[in-house]
């Protein structure tokens, strides 16, 4: 095969692949339960094909949690979390990431369900973390936050209290911008210097 066939072929295999999870992020986050063939004719593509790219449905599931999860740290890059004041900074990063969420609240329902192990939970949070982390770290070398706990602490659990108001707003005992007042309320005073 001449380089440019191998080439042609690896763009072909990159835009079924993308194709695939385009489709498997729509479909899922209106039918959580949609079997692979459905995947595969949403994206006009055949089972095998979904196949070679995903070998199975956990496969699936970790590359579609791998596409949101990217799609979540461009819109908190793209939120400035250097510019303003860290608490500001702070406060656009997470309302950048909760307006992703708030695209796909069917399908991080089922992915929050799904049985990982702490290893992999925290990998998966990584990327949202360290930007969540940066801007902490930030606050608290201009002394706007708390320097005595550990920002990645911090960081954590920022993410398990953003995680805590999504529940609520899922089960309809919070509205949505009731609950985002709340975790920026809860948050600036957990981080608060002197607070």
């Amino acid at each position: 095969m001449s380089a440019s066939a191998e080439r042609n072929r690896r763009a072909d295999a990159r835009r079924n692949s993308s194709t695939i999870l385009d489709a498997a992020v729509r479909l899922l986050d209106v039918q959580p339960d949609a079997s692979l063939d459905a995947i595969a004719s949403a994206a006009g593509v055949t089972r095998q094909t979904v196949y070679a790219h995903f070998p199975s449905r956990e496969h699936l599931m970790a590359a579609v949690v791998r596409r949101i999860t990217d799609e979540a740290a461009a819109a908190m890059d793209a939120a400035e979390p250097d510019n303003g004041s860290a608490t500001d900074a702070l406060i656009r990063v997470l309302d950048a990431g909760a307006q992703i969420a708030g695209r796909y609240p069917v399908l991080l329902q089922q992915i929050g369900s799904l049985p990982v192990s702490p290893q992999i939970d925290e990998e998966r949070h990584a990327p949202i973390a360290d930007r969540i982390k940066r801007v902490i770290q930030r606050g608290q070398t201009s002394g706007e936050f708390d320097k005595g706990l550990r920002a990645d602490w911090l960081a954590a659990v920022t993410i398990k209290i953003g995680h805590a108001v999504g529940e609520e707003v899922d089960a309809g005992r919070m509205p949505r911008a009731e609950a985002a007042d709340a975790l920026r309320t809860v948050l600036i005073r957990l981080l608060r210097a002197g607070g």
